[in-house]
């Protein structure tokens, strides 16, 4: 797993990423490919991304559509997004729309 700068706190937020990726074995790359999505959620939310909505995360599927973001660029960011998982609040991800990937047959 790669490191962070040590002049750069952990939030709990980011730590309960960690945790979580480590504990599906997911390899290094899609890690930090998962992280990076989170501050341009956080940004686009102005508050903390464990709080999002379905209705955030979609307007944030829409602001990247909108700002020419690729469908597996945002359908990546989606399924990277700490989305609350708890007993009292439904699962954000089976609430979710992916992106259309238009896909091309091959020649011949």
């Amino acid at each position: 797993m790669a490191t962070l700068p040590i002049d750069r706190p952990v939030t709990p937020l980011r730590q309960r990423m960690l945790d979580d990726m480590a504990m599906r074995t997911m390899r290094s790359r899609t890690q930090h490919d998962d992280i990076r999505h989170v501050p341009a959620f956080a940004g686009f939310l102005e508050r903390s991304p464990d709080t999002a909505t379905a209705a955030d995360v979609r307007g944030f599927q829409r602001h990247q559509r909108e700002h020419g973001v690729g469908e597996s660029t945002i359908n990546g960011s989606v399924s990277a997004l700490p989305v609350r998982r708890d007993a009292r609040a439904t699962d954000l991800s089976r609430r979710l729309v992916l992106a259309h990937r238009p896909r091309k047959l091959p020649d011949g």
